[in-house]
């Protein structure tokens, strides 16, 4: 909603700053340009779409690729992390009381879903971690929030489990593949099997604040998102059968926070940190770049 945030922004002594993206929203511009080639020259006009949706969504692409318990497994892991380990603690110490081989009980999973979401929210607020684990949905649920499809959590198991029928464990399993199946792909397939142009914008600036974990876990999370991407060189057929993301920028945001000759040096930060993202994009045959921006100018710089 372009005017409604620009409003939002001039409204005087009432000005505020935008909510932040909670589910799809689109705009398309119609750019009509005067074409000077020599095969189809005159007037012309380019549809533009312009597709947003929460950053956190991203996370779940990877899901796709997984099952249950490798997910459950990987995100214990994650949360026995020195650098989380507060930030982990309650939801680990609570965690452990739930048996994989335990009845399916739909209190135990509700109780089981709300205290992994709940570290999930602490994690994104902890000033020395940075939310890079999925379900995205748990962190931003758009229209989704209090759905049943959000109601499962990672329980401590093998990579390699499996589940009885009828198991606490084959219940959360169940809900993880429908999670994929009704949220995940569909937002694939409706969104990213459609665009040609990928803009990912990255809170470099916390991710730094918050240390050099902070800035691991953000490149790592950058690797598997990418891998998710259809990424590639465009064909002539490709284009209008099954469209590639040719070009990728990753985006540093919030460039107004540092002084105008240190926006290179955050440019540079950006291009290390999604590094082996961009090299595998480019290895694909995708065009890949980095940069530095503000998408409004909040600061002014002077000299005292």
């Amino acid at each position: 909603p372009y005017e409604a945030h620009l409003a939002a922004l001039l409204a005087g002594e009432a000005r505020r700053w935008p909510e932040s993206t909670r589910r799809i929203s689109e705009l398309r511009l119609e750019i009509d340009y005067e074409s000077h080639s020599a095969w189809f020259g005159g007037p012309s006009t380019l549809t533009l779409d312009i597709v947003d949706y929460p950053g956190e969504w991203l996370l779940d692409l990877p899901l796709m690729d997984m099952r249950y318990a490798e997910w459950a497994q990987a995100s214990w892991a994650d949360a026995r992390r020195p650098h989380r380990e507060e930030v982990a603690a309650p939801w680990l110490q609570s965690g452990v009381g739930y048996r994989p081989e335990a009845q399916a009980d739909e209190a135990i999973a509700e109780a089981a879903s709300e205290g992994f979401k709940a570290y999930l929210a602490r994690l994104r607020a902890h000033p020395e971690a940075v939310a890079v684990l999925p379900p995205g949905r748990f962190l931003m649920p758009g229209d989704l929030e209090g759905s049943p499809a959000l109601t499962f959590a990672p329980l401590d198991v093998a990579a390699d489990a499996a589940f009885r029928p009828g198991s606490l464990g084959a219940l959360m399993e169940e809900r993880f593949e429908a999670y994929k199946r009704i949220v995940v792909k569909p937002f694939f397939r409706d969104h990213f099997a459609r665009l040609d142009r990928q803009i990912v914008l990255v809170d470099m600036l916390s991710a730094l604040d918050a240390g050099a974990a902070a800035v691991a876990d953000l490149e790592s999370a950058l690797g598997q998102v990418l891998m998710a991407f259809r990424v590639g060189r465009n064909r002539w057929l490709s284009q209008f059968v099954a469209p590639r993301i040719d070009k990728v920028v990753f985006a540093a945001t919030k460039a107004d926070h540092l002084h105008h000759t240190s926006h290179d040096r955050l440019e540079a930060l950006m291009r290390h940190v999604a590094g082996k993202a961009m090299l595998r994009a480019q290895g694909a045959g995708a065009t890949v770049e980095s940069m530095a921006l503000a998408a409004v100018r909040a600061t002014r710089e002077a000299r005292i």
